[in-house]
């Protein structure tokens, strides 16, 4: 999409297009791009068509909302899920702050989420046509520019001012993790999290513990079983040195607790969350559910009772198998199993294959855990696990 056509697709005028083209069953289809070029040019018709696409996609990661939101496909990859951008912002003004730049707002969303909390938001995005989008999402001037050379002035001018950046992570070849891959570079992004202002970062998951500074609060996020960023906090409100998981809007935190030690398969295993996991609080959240590991190293976690909870899957350990293909194909045959998930950790093979392999038919359901263990590695039978059990004293 080019300027022009972004700034007459948030125009009055596109209104008619865009509720003809809402009004459309699948607006991917050649019929409906026929409809649309019969009231508009064909790059306006692509670009309504478009807008009802991504707006329908946009519903599962931004609710409501996004029925009226200006979208792009490369900036709904990169937003932020609401109920993840509404728990910072309250989380961002709750330190006081009154105004916030966004450095970076791509299609606004984490504005949108300030906004809502109080605060007013000074957005900076370098790329046009996404600045345009964003304006008519946040109805508010957005600042065009490259914000290493925009934030200077806005810095010197409120000493203040709060801080949000979410660099942006893409290269030609698709969406990167990699820390050297981000735009605006890693050390201005750093530089705003000297401590002088309330400051967060949204950074990939992925992010190497090496790389964060030990003056900042880090926090993993897991929404929806996915997990989505690592927030680096710094300023006011934050607590350095900090590491914390938050599932679904619930947190655990590092208290120091020591190791969980290694211990038998018991009547229950724990798959831990990745948030977690990415946040080294496997032995934290051990000692919450007063499990053991399995292995040295290895995030699964045992214990003779199922104690529910955000941070992990429960699963209840109904037989343990040798890890030996011939041994796990009469089993599946055995037992008629159709419908088999295989989870693995510490071991190196590909899953998918080896359900191949194995033939899965029938009607039975399964689910193996393949993992090492103090005894080598074992194939762990699982179903979801049942009732609370009561922990010891």
């Amino acid at each position: 999409m080019d300027v022009a056509t972004a700034r007459w697709l948030v125009s009055d005028a596109a209104g008619p297009a865009l509720r003809a083209a809402a009004a459309e069953a699948d607006p991917g289809s050649l019929g409906a791009a026929t409809r649309l070029r019969a009231l508009v040019e064909p790059d306006q018709a692509a670009a309504v068509l478009d807008q009802v696409a991504l707006r329908r996609r946009a519903v599962a990661k931004l609710g409501h909302r996004a029925e009226n939101l200006f979208l792009t496909a490369d900036g709904l990859e990169q937003a932020t899920r609401w109920p993840v951008a509404a728990r910072r912002a309250a989380r961002l003004a709750a330190t006081g702050a009154t105004r916030v730049a966004d450095l970076g707002c791509g299609l606004g969303v984490d504005a949108l989420a300030l906004q809502d909390a109080g605060l007013h938001v000074i957005a900076v995005e370098r790329d046009e046509v996404t600045a345009v989008l964003a304006q008519a999402n946040l109805g508010t001037e957005v600042l065009v520019g490259d914000v290493t050379d925009l934030w200077p002035q806005l810095a010197a001018s409120d000493p203040d001012l709060a801080v949000f950046a979410d660099p942006a992570r893409r290269t030609g070849a698709g969406r990167s993790w990699r820390v050297e891959d981000l735009s605006p570079p890693w050390p201005f992004v750093e530089a705003l999290l000297d401590g002088t202002r309330p400051a967060c970062v949204k950074l990939g998951p992925g992010v190497p513990h090496s790389l964060i500074p030990d003056t900042v609060e880090a926090e993993w996020v897991s929404d929806a079983g996915s997990v989505v960023e690592c927030a680096l906090w710094a300023g006011p409100g934050a607590r350095p040195g900090r590491r914390a998981a938050i599932v679904d809007g619930v947190e655990l935190a590092d208290t120091g607790r020591p190791s969980a030690g290694v211990g038998a398969i018991e009547e229950y295993l724990y798959e831990p969350d990745g948030a977690v996991v990415r946040a080294g609080l496997v032995d934290e959240f051990a000692g919450l559910v007063k499990a053991h590991r399995i292995a040295d190293g290895i995030a699964y976690l045992s214990a003779p009772w199922d104690q529910p909870t955000p941070f992990a899957t429960v699963f209840a350990v109904r037989e343990v198998l040798p890890f030996d293909e011939q041994v796990l194909r009469a089993w599946v045959r055995e037992r008629g199993v159709g419908t088999l998930e295989i989870k693995k950790r510490g071991l190196e093979f590909d899953p998918a294959a080896l359900r191949r392999r194995l033939r899965p038919r029938g009607r039975g359901v399964a689910t193996l855990v393949v993992t090492p263990t103090r005894d080598g590695a074992r194939v762990l039978v699982c179903g979801r696990a049942g009732p609370a059990q009561s922990l010891p004293d």
